[in-house]
């Protein structure tokens, strides 16, 4: 496309004058348009000389010209003030914004079933002889076993009663009461058992069989066939005895009844429920014969020969006791839901999402071995318990475990204990748990309420032959904690050697049986030189060493 040609016949000329043609003449001449080296086409401009003479900055003569010039001083006045009033205004920001943002949280102390010892009576009966010992031992927890026919009664007049008892004993104390219930099997007497026999519909809350003879080879835990004919032709599966019908723990019917006890006991002001049993809660209406445990110490007419597959551990089981725990948490946060029997098989009483589906659960023999460890590796089978549980697992320790006849005394086990992630369950008025003295039960009670404790890491230190670990929390102004165990029967030197252990530690507690002279509570001791006695139990306190 050719351009058309534009004439404006010297209209650019006549526009300007001659004097105008003249400076831009001489304006043209001062601009020159250099072409760069580039492909891209850039260019350089070089002005050049304006009016013919370089630009040059002012002289240090001609600025002193103005030093004294009232304009020039307010303005640098301005300029000075200006700038310490804005230092001096984000000076005070800085602080103010320090003093009014939120302080970091400090961690929520732990709930009260896992601050301090629980203590555990045979009866179901409070006396003030109870209480007394309650407080002396600093118990957090008291635990009462409600008899198993009045699992199902709590609303009766005389099982409240006896419940709102116990609980008013207490109510002057920081112990909370705790009650151990059976919840999976009714008596013949049960209201449960009279509604199935008179509504078909409702014997789905039972392991209930129409049959002409016994389903399966199944036994009793007590004697014999581990079914019972409540009608001609009708089957009940009961495993605990005569007259004693297990229920399906998975059922509408019983959910809704235990719910309903569990409900009623957080209302009469029990704060924890530990259940019974919880092993053999049958989840599943398969009834397959049991196998041959191989096991040539019985016969099959005895409980041993059999696997109990079929009868233990059913599948589902965590998830059916979460559904139980959610039942108390949506009542109150601060009540809790665990066992009474040792679990055994962790995994089992795991969801589906991998959460334990109750609190603190009773786990591992490690109590039996600490109090006999003759022959036994307690390093290795502590940490084999701590990480079967789950590394973040708080466990119930077992006292009752530990063996009344062996020359390790009652005040090292439990001191060796009350450190551990876990809460010690105590026997009271059992030879097992002996007399701690004040002082022992004072120092349990102030260590386990500490941040590094409650908080803190726990690590088992390479002291063979002794049982040590470590309770620390690596932040300023945290004291940590050395727990060592003497399995032996001559006194041993600890040789404890770790980065974060300085050259002294201060004693906190030591166990009864502690017999060398120079070591007593709150006396210092050489970390090289700590020797601990025989079957003895010593807890030192350190500020940890920072390593880089």
């Amino acid at each position: 496309m050719v351009q058309e040609e534009v004439n404006n016949d010297g209209a650019d000329e006549q526009m300007l004058g001659a004097d105008d043609n003249d400076k831009l003449a001489g304006k043209r001449d001062e601009v020159k348009f250099i072409k760069g080296g580039d492909q891209n086409g850039d260019a350089k401009i070089d002005i050049g000389n304006v009016n013919g003479k370089a630009f040059t900055g002012m002289t240090k003569e001609e600025l002193m010209k103005y030093a004294n010039d009232p304009f020039w001083i307010r303005l640098r006045w301005i300029f000075f003030v200006g700038f310490w009033l804005i230092w001096l205004g984000m000076l005070v920001g800085a602080v103010f914004i320090i003093v009014q943002t939120p302080k970091c949280a400090a961690p929520e102390p732990l709930p009260w079933y896992k601050r301090g010892i629980l203590a555990k009576f045979s009866n179901f009966d409070a006396t003030t002889d109870n209480v007394e010992i309650v407080k002396q031992i600093k118990a957090s927890g008291v635990i009462y076993e409600m008899p198993a026919e009045l699992t199902y009664n709590v609303r009766d007049p005389d099982v409240e009663e006896k419940i709102k008892n116990i609980v008013n004993h207490y109510k002057d104390t920081e112990a909370h009461v705790i009650l151990d219930i059976t919840p999976n099997y009714v008596p013949k007497t049960s209201r449960l058992l009279k509604d199935a026999m008179d509504d078909d519909a409702k014997r789905s809350a039972f392991v209930w069989i129409e049959k002409p003879e016994v389903p399966n080879n199944w036994l009793s835990l007590v004697n014999g066939s581990a079914w019972a004919e409540v009608k001609p032709n009708n089957y009940v599966l009961s495993q605990f005895g005569d007259g004693l019908y297990d229920l399906h723990m998975n059922d509408t019917i019983v959910k809704k009844e235990l719910s309903h006890v569990l409900k009623h006991l957080i209302e009469l002001g029990v704060k924890g429920i530990r259940l019974k049993n919880t092993k053999f809660f049958i989840l599943s209406k398969q009834i397959e014969d049991e196998r041959p445990a191989e096991n040539t110490k019985y016969d099959l007419t005895q409980y041993g020969f059999w696997t109990h597959t079929q009868t233990t551990f059913q599948e589902g089981l965590g998830d059916v006791l979460y559904e139980y725990l959610s039942v108390i948490k949506n009542i109150s946060a601060d009540a809790f839901l665990s066992v009474a029997d040792d679990v055994i098989r962790p995994e089992v009483y795991r969801t589906a999402s991998g959460d334990m589906g109750i609190d603190v659960p009773l786990y591992g023999k490690f109590v039996k071995s600490l109090s006999s460890p003759k022959d036994k590796d307690l390093r290795s089978e502590l940490t084999n318990v701590m990480r079967e549980a789950g590394n973040h697992t708080w466990l119930q320790w077992n006292v009752e475990d530990a063996d009344a006849n062996t020359e390790v005394d009652a005040s090292a086990t439990v001191l060796f204990l009350s450190l551990l992630p876990g809460t010690p369950v105590v026997p009271v008025g059992k030879e097992v748990y002996g007399n701690l003295s004040d002082t022992i039960s004072k120092q349990i009670e102030q260590s386990r309420m500490s941040p590094s404790y409650m908080h803190g890491d726990f690590a088992m230190l390479p002291v063979d032959p002794l049982v040590a670990y470590t309770r620390q929390r690596i932040k300023s102004g945290n004291p940590g904690f050395l727990v060592v165990f003497n399995p032996t029967e001559i006194n041993q030197k600890a040789n404890v050697t770790h980065p974060s252990l300085p050259e002294k530690m201060t004693v906190v507690a030591i166990s009864d049986n502690y017999n060398i002279t120079n070591v007593a509570a709150k006396n210092k001791i050489a970390t090289e030189d700590l020797e601990v006695s025989a079957f003895a139990t010593i807890i030192l306190t350190y500020v940890p060493v920072k390593t880089e």
